[in-house]
């Protein structure tokens, strides 16, 4: 059988598998996650696994790629500048709050043209205008979004506009058509733009990708997860690149439902960073009916539901005081493990904790390190400027570093901007010090654990009596901030979105196993599913909190590059059917309308359509050979006692595996 290579991009780690679809796993390899370029980490573990499997690189049929790269520069407010042409559109439209927030501040162009909602051309493409404009503003662009008026009815116009903007400028255009069938054309419009804008990033990090593996002798064809969990091929995702948001927690839900063989459950991944968790029914991830949602934009791209907390195993670890009380804060931001950051810079980590450790007072800089993350593409104040270059030559203590308050806000700020990043006690390096995981540094871990448990709580005396009761209080939090998490996603799936539920007075003594005169419990009817590396250290108590059955399957910390290889090609096609006079049945296709006066013909011709549409995208995305389902939604109203047809919405889907070489 044929040999597979799935990678996922993580904010910790990049993962690699090797699968074979007759024996299953073959080899399986971690590389930290180079985030200034991908693609080392991507080499990094690809050649890990190829050394492991001792197989011949050009016996791989298929490589899969997951990766965080959309996901993270939504976030961030990373990608280039685009235009909007914005066709049959007025002023007022692109005053909308969300697509004015989107463009940032880039240009947009009002052309005249576009159509009705029957499909009727209001106005024709104001095309010289369009070329004009558009040879002025290209110079300072990256790319173009083209959105018509009821161009999901008639593309014409932004096919024409795409024509024109390709031949006079020769950059990237997208268009809103390509995107979504969906009604709404400011929401159309503000995806297009966010896809526009991430068009040159996918395109560096495949040829960067494809430029590595073929250095090591890799020659498969290249295939990316969507943010539903299927697979397109490189190619066409290059020109969709917003459809792989939330690419890398779809491969861990398409992963771990293989790996567990559990049709329903709460698949739970925890990384670094987040914890992650998707609802399975039948098999697949449930998809957000809403559209994808990231970077506080609501977008019209299919992806599936998914929920985050700030919650992961380099969660950073504060003291909280509440009044007499004392509290650890895990999250949500991210910090740099002190055994990790033992690792490269064994040195300045060992001097600086044995240092502080020797200091009659403890301080709350102590145990904490800063580093520089990304270069500022703009312009700083110069108090952010000066602490930043203090960091150009490696990480520094941030007791030594820091000389004041306002100092000290200053990093905080560039924190925030991803500028810098803080290394300081996490949950792995408490996971290190008890001996659950053992990849990096113990012993400064265990430094940095005693640094901590001096800090003085409220009433003055030290947080923690050892380090070992400090590490165990801190997997402890982990585990029921975790379980509150896991409570808090069920309920919400059941309908309860009231905020804090699962801290609730009632839940939390449920989680507590309270039982005096009234017993008081909560339990998930579906097993969870926690994946993730450090899945098998915390999830079997985290389930049993939620009295629920834990299933941490075998290879659950790669389940993600185990989702890229195993899962298959979906594309799905839609054609409306609507009556604009009584008796004529108007079907909207990609290639223009066509009026019939019989309902039935009309819906043969509709189904007809989307299928062959469905099909020949299914090929094109990379599947070998597909199956195709049509679903078909008419809307009737009664109007005098005789019902009458309104639209009829013919849905086809296409699914197959990929083609492999070979």
């Amino acid at each position: 059988m044929a040999l597979l290579l799935g990678i996922d991009t993580g904010g910790t780690f990049t993962d690699a598998v090797l699968y074979d679809e007759s024996s299953g796993v073959v080899a399986k390899a971690k590389s930290l996650t180079t985030h200034h370029d991908l693609a080392i980490g991507v080499g990094g573990a690809v050649g890990a696994v190829l050394e492991q499997s001792r197989i011949d690189p050009a016996a791989i049929a298929l490589v899969s790629l997951s990766t965080t790269l959309a996901t993270n520069a939504m976030v961030e407010g990373q990608g280039g500048r685009v235009g909007l042409v914005y066709i049959g559109f007025d002023a007022a439209d692109a005053e909308r709050p969300d697509l004015k927030a989107a463009l940032g501040g880039d240009p947009v162009l009002l052309i005249g043209g576009g159509h009705d909602a029957m499909g009727h051309q209001r106005a024709p493409l104001d095309a010289v205008t369009l070329a004009a404009e558009v040879k002025l503003l290209a110079p300072s662009l990256t790319g173009f979004a083209v959105t018509g008026r009821f161009a999901v009815l008639d593309p014409s116009h932004e096919i024409a506009a795409r024509e024109i903007l390709r031949r006079e400028t020769g950059l990237p255009v997208t268009c809103g058509h390509e995107l979504s069938a969906k009604l709404d054309g400011p929401k159309r419009a503000l995806t297009c733009v966010l896809n526009a804008r991430l068009i040159h990033l996918l395109e560096a990090l495949i040829a960067a990708t494809e430029g590595r593996l073929s250095v090591l002798g890799i020659s498969a064809p290249l295939m990316v997860v969507r943010g539903d969990g299927s697979l397109v091929a490189a190619e066409v995702a290059k020109t969709k690149p917003i459809e792989t948001i939330f690419s890398g927690p779809a491969a861990s839900a398409v992963g771990g439902a293989f790996l567990a063989r559990a049709p329903d459950a709460l698949v739970s991944d925890i990384g670094g960073t987040t914890t992650d968790v998707v609802v399975l029914r039948e098999g697949r991830p449930r998809i957000d009916p809403a559209g994808a949602l990231i970077g506080g934009f609501r977008t019209m791209v299919e992806a599936i539901a998914i929920r985050t907390c700030g919650l992961g195993g380099d969660s950073e670890l504060m003291l909280e005081q509440h009044g007499l009380e004392s509290h650890l804060k895990l999250g949500p931001r991210r910090a740099v493990p002190l055994s990790l950051l033992a690792i490269e810079h064994g040195e300045l980590v060992h001097g600086t904790l044995e240092r502080q450790l020797r200091a009659d007072l403890p301080n709350e800089l102590f145990g904490r390190f800063a580093l520089r993350l990304n270069p500022s593409r703009a312009e700083l104040p110069a108090l952010e400027a000066e602490v930043l270059a203090r960091l150009e030559k490696g990480p520094q203590a941030a007791d030594k570093l820091i000389q004041n308050r306002r100092e000290l806000n200053a990093l905080q700020r560039l924190v925030n901007r991803r500028l810098a990043i803080m290394a300081s006690l996490t949950p792995s390096d408490a996971a290190h010090g008890l001996g659950l995981h053992q990849a990096w540094d113990k012993e400064a871990a265990a430094k940095g654990m005693l640094l901590f448990s001096r800090r003085r709580n409220a009433m003055g005396l030290p947080f923690a009596e050892t380090p070992d009761i400090l590490a165990r209080l801190i997997i402890a939090t982990l585990t029921r901030r975790s379980a509150e998490f896991l409570l808090e996603c069920a309920l919400a799936e059941d309908g309860f979105r009231e905020a804090g539920l699962s801290r609730h007075a009632l839940a939390a003594a449920a989680l507590d196993g309270h039982s005096g005169l009234v017993r008081i419990g909560l339990s998930l009817t579906t097993p969870v599913v926690g994946l993730g590396a450090s899945a098998a250290t915390y999830y079997g108590d985290i389930a049993g909190l939620v009295g629920a059955p834990s299933l941490v399957p075998e290879h659950a910390e790669v389940a993600n590059a185990v989702g890229a290889v195993v899962g298959g090609v979906h594309v799905s096609a839609e054609v409306k059917v609507l009556q604009p006079v009584e008796g004529i049945f108007r079907v909207f296709t990609r290639g223009g309308t066509r009026d019939i006066t019989d309902i039935s013909e009309a819906l043969a011709f509709a189904e007809v359509t989307a299928r062959a549409q469905a099909e020949a995208e299914a090929l094109q995305a990379g599947a070998a050979a597909v199956e195709t389902s049509v679903a078909v939604e008419q809307k009737k109203a009664v109007a005098e006692g005789r019902e009458i047809f309104v639209e009829a919405l013919v849905t086809a889907r296409a699914s197959g595996r990929p083609r492999i070489s070979g």
